[in-house]
């Protein structure tokens, strides 16, 4: 099957209201919603509300922090939704940041390579009903066992990846890999890492979107999700090791300095260009369908901005 898939939560739409919306994406050829999990709504619920409302389409997470939940209820949560959408749920975890774990959460940002590998390891074993005693390098667990009936059919486990020991880890441990604010041509060179662990990997990218044909408006919104992401520490040394450090280094100069504005600035049309679709619904559809070429399985839309968010669905449309 051919995959397509749109975020969830809608913005600006509360979580009651939603219904609706899937219900027409279904019936677009929308076959994924994918959560995620930062400030806003957390990762579980509204998919939670769409594995009810829309049984046809696949519903996956892109990401859950590893750290923001113990194990145990980190199993919890994954079984219940899994048992919810017996079939059609895909776990995806991460180290997220330490802007997330640490500055929001008051949780040490330490290790997350480890935390990564400790969690996909102890959700196999609770959601397979092994009861674990076990200590691993990044936290211990003693005496915990899923009290629900043992799940069919486990959800496949997709991990978060930036940079190369996370993509292997991903091929290795994981069933996949979930990547983010990358361009198709970072695709291309992100991706055989993954597949090292087998020729079977799904490659979910979170492709970020603004459906305007206004090149200076798309470019200005884009410029300020771009600002908000690659200022963050571990998409700065991503996009780094990606080559991107000389095109950047006037956005990190002078975000470090407190003059957002200039930063902003600094980013150069080229790397916008790059990193967020915009343009025309062909030319959208165009650019996703080039990230799909390069080796992504499964893209997921996130329209950035829109002035009239329902239509641009409609646009974005698979054909």
């Amino acid at each position: 099957m051919k995959r397509y898939g749109m975020s969830l939560p809608i913005n600006g739409v509360p979580l009651n209201e939603h219904k609706d919306w899937i219900r027409e994406m279904v019936d677009l050829g929308y076959t994924d919603l994918w959560g995620s999990e930062a400030g806003g709504q957390d990762g579980f619920t509204p998919l939670a509300l769409a594995s009810a409302w829309a049984p046809e389409m696949r519903l996956g997470v892109a990401i859950i922090p590893a750290f923001t939940r113990g194990p145990a209820l980190l199993a919890q949560s994954v079984a219940s939704l899994a048992e919810a959408a017996p079939g059609r749920f895909v776990m995806g975890i991460g180290t997220s940041s330490n802007v997330i774990v640490e500055n929001w959460n008051g949780i040490p940002f330490e290790e997350p390579y480890k935390r990564v590998k400790d969690s996909v390891n102890f959700l196999r074993k609770a959601l397979a009903g092994e009861k674990i005693t076990e200590s691993y390098d990044s936290f211990d667990v003693k005496g915990f066992k899923l009290q629900m009936r043992p799940l069919e059919q486990q959800p496949p486990i997709l991990i978060a990846a930036l940079r190369q020991g996370m993509l292997k880890l991903a091929g290795r441990v994981g069933d996949g890999a979930i990547l983010n604010w990358l361009s198709v041509e970072d695709v291309k060179t992100v991706t055989p890492f993954v597949h090292e662990g087998g020729p079977n990997k799904e490659i979910v990218a979170r492709i970020f979107v603004v459906p305007t044909a206004d090149r200076e408006k798309a470019r200005a919104i884009a410029r300020r999700g771009a600002a908000a992401y690659l200022n963050v520490p571990v998409y700065a040394a991503f996009h780094e090791w990606l080559g991107r450090g000389d095109q950047l280094e006037g956005m990190w100069s002078h975000w470090k300095a407190g003059d957002r504005k200039a930063a902003l600035e600094a980013i150069p049309d080229e790397v916008i260009d790059q990193l967020v679709v915009h343009g025309s619904p062909e030319e959208c559809r165009e650019h996703i369908e080039r990230y799909r070429e390069a080796g992504v399985t499964t893209p997921a839309l996130a329209i950035l901005h829109s002035e009239d968010l329902r239509q641009s669905i409609r646009d974005l449309a698979p054909h």
